[in-house]
């Protein structure tokens, strides 16, 4: 049975009305929204409770993203009043659709406002790499950023001694696991491993207690029923956002703030994750 004109005529109305919606949503809306997300993870962890804020794929100068942003994001992170907080690289944009690039030495000077009891550390990403790896790890440093790329700290919390592993990026660093845990010299306190691109865990050791990423940014598009059609992993959707535990080891995966490419977020808003970490009531044993 044919449809009368006018009945085709408002079915084609709501169609366009609804497609704009979802236009507006996915270029406008949630690109230029931020929440802090947060979440309990419940580890092998020997310690009292401890609250990590993970920023990631800030990408400033992306659109909606520019210095302003940054600043909402510094002050909502501070707000949320955690212990640590972890930067997992892409500060800056590569020929972001729409983008304005923004020099690494601006966006430190934001991150600086960054207060948690036991500092701010970050490793960098594939972005700053293909930008300039040194420049942003000198504007990072420079404002008491501590980098930890292929190597280890031992950071005193009020939830006990923790160490700190970083990776530098898989796709232009020279990403030395083994550098970075042998920097390791207790056998009894937790390891935080940061690196940017999640492909890494597969060959992360049990020693690890939680393996912090980014890279994904959960794939900026989330279809119903499909999930993230594209993701930036040889493992697909794999490692794409969230908590993931594998063979007993445990990775999460933040979705961060900015957009890289194509400037769209769709059902995966930027956000500033913060995790409290606690002990699931195992024992905790080194292998």
């Amino acid at each position: 049975m044919r449809l009368p004109r006018r009945k085709w005529l408002l079915v084609l109305g709501v169609s366009g009305c609804v497609a704009l919606v979802l236009v507006l949503w996915a270029l406008w809306l949630e690109p230029a929204s931020l929440q802090v997300s947060e979440q309990r993870l419940s580890l092998p962890w020997p310690a009292r409770p401890l609250r990590v804020a993970i920023l990631t794929d800030l990408h400033v100068g992306s659109p909606f993203n520019g210095i302003d942003h940054l600043r909402d994001v510094v002050d909502r992170t501070n707000a949320a009043r955690p212990d640590l907080i972890c930067i997992l690289g892409d500060l800056v944009i590569q020929g972001v659709l729409g983008g304005n690039f923004v020099a690494p030495e601006d966006i430190a000077n934001e991150l600086a406002r960054l207060r948690s009891p036991a500092g701010t550390f970050a490793v960098l990403g594939n972005h700053d790499g293909w930008f300039d790896h040194d420049r942003v790890r000198r504007a990072l440093e420079g404002k008491n950023v501590r980098v930890v790329e292929d190597t280890a700290e031992r950071v005193r919390t009020d939830a006990g001694a923790v160490w700190l592993a970083g990776v530098s990026d898989l796709w232009t660093g020279p990403h030395d696991l083994d550098a970075a845990l042998s920097a390791v010299t207790s056998d009894r306190e937790p390891v935080l491993l940061l690196t940017h691109n999640p492909d890494i865990f597969p060959i992360v050791p049990r020693r690890v207690t939680l393996t912090l990423a980014g890279h994904t940014h959960g794939g900026q598009v989330r279809l119903p029923m499909i999930g993230a059609p594209i993701v930036p992993s040889r493992f697909g959707q794999r490692y794409v956002a969230g908590h993931v535990i594998e063979d007993g080891r445990h990775l999460f995966v933040a979705t961060g703030v900015g957009t890289s490419i194509i400037p769209v977020r769709f059902r995966v808003p930027p956000a500033v994750t913060i995790l409290q970490l606690e002990s699931d009531g195992s024992k905790h044993t080194i292998q």
